[in-house]
């Protein structure tokens, strides 16, 4: 068993590290093909050729079904800690949705996760930074489509009304009351859209917009890979009543 880690960065695939051992993904991975990959590995070691086991070479068969690993969080359970995410080891767990769609297993994952799927169109907390703005707008577009309002502090704010989505602009939390961290514990806000300038300093105001999201239990997404997710689940409009369910066996 070999675990490869790539990065992708504007087009171009970059390995990170490549280790003899097998991941936590590995018993995924096998639960979802049927192939007992730990024990064929093993008996590769011992000298057994492939070709000799029962499930040959090459690509595996594709399913006929979308399966998708989400990772857990307990940043909610943890005071002070910083909920963006950085190049070490932060999840605590993780979970599997299958469906028939990538959105289906999506949605599966997203609950089973923990983070959960807004059942209801509301109001939308953006902070992007800079880099992520031009990127964020097609986003935001969808999710305007969708009948979601927006919220944002100034610099989002100018953007969002650029392309021409309506937005209300709210205080940072240096500007006075009412101001982000307000609305966010008032209910008024159904999700936290927040990519971070600089993690892991109590000081600034992402990380408090981040951390009082998540102690009023309002999903928030610090990546906008994630925010497109959520986006592509609620376009689908899943109905959970006719999703297939999957018995993967032991």
């Amino acid at each position: 068993m070999i675990n490869i880690q790539y990065i992708e960065y504007e087009g171009e695939l970059f390995i990170i590290e490549v280790n003899p051992r097998s991941s936590r993904t590995v018993p995924y991975i096998s639960k979802v093909t049927g192939v007992p990959m730990i024990e064929l590995a093993t008996r590769a070691m011992l000298g057994e050729k492939l070709i000799d086991m029962k499930y040959g070479t090459g690509l595996y068969k594709e399913a006929d079904f979308v399966a998708i690993k989400v990772p857990v969080f307990s940043t909610q359970k943890l005071p002070d800690v910083e909920v963006s995410l950085g190049p070490e080891m932060r999840s605590t767990g993780e979970v599997l949705g299958i469906g028939k769609t990538v959105e289906e297993a999506l949605y599966k994952g997203f609950v089973g996760s923990g983070m959960g799927v807004i059942k209801e169109k509301g109001t939308i907390m953006a902070t992007v930074k800079p880099y992520d703005q031009e990127d964020f707008v097609p986003i935001a577009k969808g999710f305007a489509e969708l009948g979601f309002k927006f919220v944002a502090t100034e610099g989002t704010a100018k953007v969002l009304r650029a392309n021409g989505i309506e937005v209300e602009t709210t205080r940072k939390i240096s500007e006075g009351v009412p101001n982000v961290l307000d609305l966010i514990r008032s209910g008024m806000i159904q999700m936290v859209i927040n990519t971070p300038t600089k993690a892991n300093d109590a000081k600034r105001e992402g990380f408090m917009i981040r951390r009082a999201a998540i102690e009023a239990s309002v999903p928030v997404l610090t990546s906008l890979d994630t925010a497109k997710g959520m986006l592509k689940i609620l376009a689908a409009k899943i109905d959970e009543s006719k999703m297939a369910v999957y018995n993967m066996g032991e």
